[in-house]
């Protein structure tokens, strides 16, 4: 599966952001997927991590504001953020990986999509 992010900018304080990953070369519903991203000098970070069931596991300390949502026809997978603080400013990954093994948010993702940059601004 390669994976684009895309959907990223530059948003005051307190606005909303939605990011979308374009899926292709197979069915993404079967695979896991999952947001993450990284703050400069940070390590990378999980945001969610989506299993083919259809369950979400969100990083606590993100649920209320970041909301993941998909369109199987179109092979979309979204995350949408509210209530953006300049602390959210990192560039975004969307990753999967096969659903065998292991569960969320324990994956080790082995396709990732190229990131697309959040600016957060006071």
């Amino acid at each position: 599966v390669q994976l684009q992010a895309s959907g990223g900018g530059l948003v005051q304080a307190g606005g909303s952001l939605r990011l979308s990953c374009a899926a292709s070369g197979r069915t993404f519903s079967s695979y896991v997927m999952a947001w993450f991203r990284q703050a400069p000098g940070m390590e990378r970070e999980g945001i969610s991590c989506s299993s083919p069931d259809g369950s979400t596991y969100y990083q606590d300390s993100l649920k209320g504001r970041f909301t993941v949502s998909s369109d199987n026809a179109k092979n979309m997978i979204y995350l949408q953020m509210s209530s953006l603080k300049p602390e959210d400013t990192a560039v975004y990954y969307c990753a999967t990986t096969k659903p065998y093994g292991s569960r969320c948010p324990l994956f080790d993702f082995n396709s990732w999509g190229q990131g697309t940059q959040v600016t957060v601004s006071s």
